[in-house]
């Protein structure tokens, strides 16, 4: 791959969000553009850059009594003949232009030419937030240097629609077995079919009624799911074993522990195993920089239904926010895309609460 050329972040973040997307950043080969932002970003002295991986980190250090974090993640999704980036009217096409580039290009813009913001900041560019979380960019930064991430307040750039979406639900992943006893098909009554035993199941998901908590002001809507079913030996033998692959989203007031107690309790009698589960993170709207940054942005705040990485913030005791330009509902689509309105709309707010 040729060498990108560098960063102007001069230019107005329509044209940076261009370049960066023009820079090839699958997951795991970040090289490149992490290696432009660093560049970039090390040419103003009131910014201390480093580097971590391909995650870049560079701070102001002005003694401000506030300090908030501004995030958001270089990598993509694999190309799907959607590269170069193209501006077609006020939409701005190719891979990364919603999840995330024009969000990064308004850290970059912001980091650069607010030299003196009303409070501290720290902005984080990292890796590899679309793939395994062991490769993730903040979660090893907060495995290794934590103090980098210390904040009164965060930002998470994901696109929300340059809306403000606060906090995170969690989710989890549960495997729910029901169990029962081979036989040839032919002698069904001699065996137990654990398919049939699996039935119970579905009709306690179906009797499911969502919990609908209010947090700050906000309703979060959780919800559990069967996401796959598997089970079966052969078209002539009645299965001893039915597998279904369950999905619950809680709200942030409840933890890890909780939801995978709940989701235990909730399939009683059945054997539960718990696949994974990533917390959740509260809102924190009755903070004060929370408080001044919604009154800057002046937009309705939703809650956040599904998970991102706030929900790192939040472990750290961080309260934390979604913001960024873009439909999310177009992220990783082979027709991606991103008003211009909502890139030029966020600089503008967030330059207007950091001034």
């Amino acid at each position: 791959m040729a060498t990108p050329s560098p960063l102007d972040l001069t230019a107005g973040a329509v044209d940076l969000t261009v370049q960066l997307v023009d820079i090839e950043s699958v997951s795991r080969n970040e090289q490149a553009i992490a290696d432009a932002v660093e560049t970039a970003l090390s040419a103003y002295d009131h910014l201390t850059v480093s580097r971590h991986g391909h995650t870049v980190v560079a701070r102001t250090s002005l003694g401000r009594p506030e300090r908030v974090v501004i995030a958001g993640h270089l990598d993509t999704v694999p190309v799907n003949d959607n590269l170069p980036a193209r501006l077609d009217g006020e939409l701005l096409h190719g891979l990364g232009t919603c999840d995330m580039k024009g969000g990064d290009a308004v850290i970059l813009r912001l980091a650069a030419t607010v030299p003196e913001p009303n409070r501290d900041v720290t902005f984080i560019l990292y890796e590899a937030e679309e793939i395994d979380s062991e490769f993730n960019g903040l979660n090893r930064l907060s495995q290794s240097d934590p103090g980098l991430m210390a904040a009164d307040f965060a930002i998470l750039m994901e696109p929300s629609n340059a809306e403000v979406e606060a906090g995170c639900q969690g989710t989890l992943r549960a495997e729910v077995r029901a169990t029962g006893e081979r036989a040839h098909s032919a002698r069904a009554w001699k065996g137990v079919n654990a398919i049939h035993q699996a039935a119970p199941i579905l009709d306690r998901l179906t009797a499911y009624e969502p919990r609908r908590p209010v947090i700050d002001g906000l309703e979060y809507h959780e919800g559990l799911n069967a996401v796959g079913i598997r089970g079966g030996v052969a078209g002539n033998v009645l299965p001893d074993e039915c597998v279904v692959e369950v999905n619950y989203r809680f709200a942030p007031d409840r933890s890890e522990d909780e939801a995978q107690r709940f989701v235990r309790e909730f399939f009683s009698g059945y054997e539960v195993a718990i696949v994974d589960s990533a917390p959740g993170a509260l809102p924190g709207l009755d903070l004060p920089a929370a408080r001044a940054f919604i009154t800057a942005v002046g937009r309705e705040v939703n809650p956040k239904f599904g998970w991102t990485d706030v929900a790192r913030f939040t472990a750290l005791g961080i309260p934390a926010v979604n913001f960024g330009p873009g439909d999310p509902m177009f992220a990783h689509k082979q027709d991606e895309h991103v008003p211009v309105e909502h890139i030029e709309r966020c600089e503008a707010q967030l330059r207007e609460w950091l001034s």
